[in-house]
């Protein structure tokens, strides 16, 4: 007798291959300066004081830059798994895998695998990178995700009045994830489409606009509330100097943490173009094809509305990263999903999608067993790893890294100037100092000569003072 009756979909296990890929390299990968170890630190921080309410870049000291949610959930794996590398990631990984199941549905209905959208968004190299990177993109893109499902399905599916009130709860955790920015990239959107289609009675009729506010405001408010009042000046800077004058000026003299980040106008649309291939290409050519025909279909409508919104909104900005474009990833994936039986040659076309993890994974191995690992990683892991202990005192020149003090578990210092150099040197006090080869020329010679260089990669080297 056969224990398995049923055939395991090659979707299934090509998406399951590619889940276990990314949460491999998700503990092998050493958290990355700037940005991915800074968040990782802040997590650390947070899980080591059990201060859940101010986000905190340095003991003491308010990180004002972005809201808590995906802090709260590194924090909180952390708790649970210990401070690593994996921890950290692991919440972006399972985010990832809900998004897939959200919208697996819209693929069933069309009689198709339920994990077809999921080959898909995993194939999308912009996706498949933030299912594993510490940073507030991919908890943005799930909220914005679940706005915009719940809002479709309220107004389609009567007989669930569940997704009615999940489109208010996603707003409440969007303002957690990141900020008045879910209301700038799904209101938009949804307000255009409900125009277009003649949905206002609709609009109306099926979303509890009261009760669902409440539910907003339950969710976000307490916390804006006591950061607030916490620390005083939080909200103007959020609301007013990350939401506004971010957006308008890539010099902004107030970014406290960043630094300026001046791209091309329309370089967005560069972005959607280099880390959403192959699909948007393909995207594009069946969108192209059907353009009679394509704005007739409510559905389709609504996809490209929000498929197109936020890089139109984006595309003033000089300010800007790439992981801009994570929210409109489910839109393509849906859409090629709706096209799905009229698409040729799928299989080469999820090969060439194979190509960057294929790639990913050559680059690590060749990296692991040639020991280049260590050189070539932007992180102070195995500076801290390999030569820190109990006995001595480990600083950073100038200014610390966020590896260095996540590894470090928030020991490692700096020493800001030469004089403070030398004051640690006259100490006659065994200590090491990691320095970048950018800044090597600003400390003084004679300071220098007392430095043995014990360990060196491609960005910095570390050495050891002896008496």
């Amino acid at each position: 007798m056969k224990l398995f009756t049923k055939k395991i979909s090659p979707y299934a296990i090509l998406v399951s291959v590619l889940i276990l890929f990314r949460a491999f390299l998700n503990y092998a990968i050493p958290l990355m300066d700037k940005t991915e170890a800074r968040y990782a630190e802040i997590a650390r921080i947070m899980a080591e004081t059990n201060n859940w309410t101010t986000l905190q870049i340095d003991y003491g000291v308010p990180f004002w830059a972005k809201p808590p949610l995906s802090t709260w959930f590194s924090a909180i794996s952390f708790k649970v798994f210990g401070v690593n590398e994996f921890a950290t990631r692991f919440p972006y990984l399972l985010l990832s895998i809900f998004i897939i199941l959200l919208i697996g549905k819209y693929s069933k209905r069309k009689g198709l695998d339920f994990l077809i959208p999921g080959i898909i968004l995993l194939t999308i190299p912009e996706f498949l990178i933030h299912s594993g990177v510490v940073s507030t993109d991919t908890a943005l893109a799930f909220c914005v995700t679940l706005v915009m499902i719940s809002f479709w399905e309220a107004l389609n599916n009567k007989q669930n009045n569940i997704w009615k009130y999940l489109f208010f709860v996603g707003l409440g955790l969007g303002l957690l994830a990141k900020g008045p920015i879910i209301i700038i990239l799904t209101a938009p959107p949804i307000f255009v489409w409900v125009v277009l289609s003649k949905e206002f009675k609709a609009l109306w009729k099926s979303i509890p606009w009261v009760v669902g506010i409440l539910i907003t405001a339950i969710i976000a408010i307490p916390w804006y509330y006591l950061a607030e009042l916490k620390t005083p000046g939080f909200i103007d800077y959020f609301i007013v100097g990350e939401h506004f004058k971010r957006f308008l000026d890539s010099s902004w003299k107030g970014d406290l943490y960043g630094f300026p980040k001046s791209q091309p106008l329309g370089m967005i649309w560069v972005f959607l173009i280099l880390f959403a291939i192959p699909w948007i290409q393909i995207l594009a050519i069946k969108l192209w094809k059907n353009k009679s025909v394509v704005f007739k279909n409510k559905w389709l409508l609504y996809l490209i509305l929000w498929l197109l919104w936020t890089p139109l909104f984006f595309t003033v900005s000089k300010s800007l990263i790439h992981p801009y474009i994570m929210p409109i990833m489910v839109p393509i994936a849906l859409l090629i999903t709706h096209y799905w039986g009229e698409i040729k040659h799928k299989k080469r076309i999820i090969g060439v999608g194979l190509v960057f993890p294929i790639l990913a994974l050559l680059l690590y191995i060749s990296m692991a067993f040639t020991n280049k690992m260590e050189f070539y990683m932007n992180s102070d892991k195995y500076f801290i790893e390999k030569h820190i202990n109990d006995s001595l005192p480990i600083y950073h020149w100038q200014n610390k890294s966020y590896s260095g003090q996540f590894y470090s578990k928030g020991k490692i210092k700096a020493l800001e100037n030469n004089l403070k150099l030398e004051e640690q040197l006259s100490s006659k006090k065994p200590f090491l100092i990691i320095i970048s080869h950018k800044k090597i020329k600003n400390i003084d010679k004679k300071s220098m000569n007392l430095l043995e260089k014990i360990d060196t990669n491609y960005k910095k080297s570390i050495y050891k003072f002896n008496k």
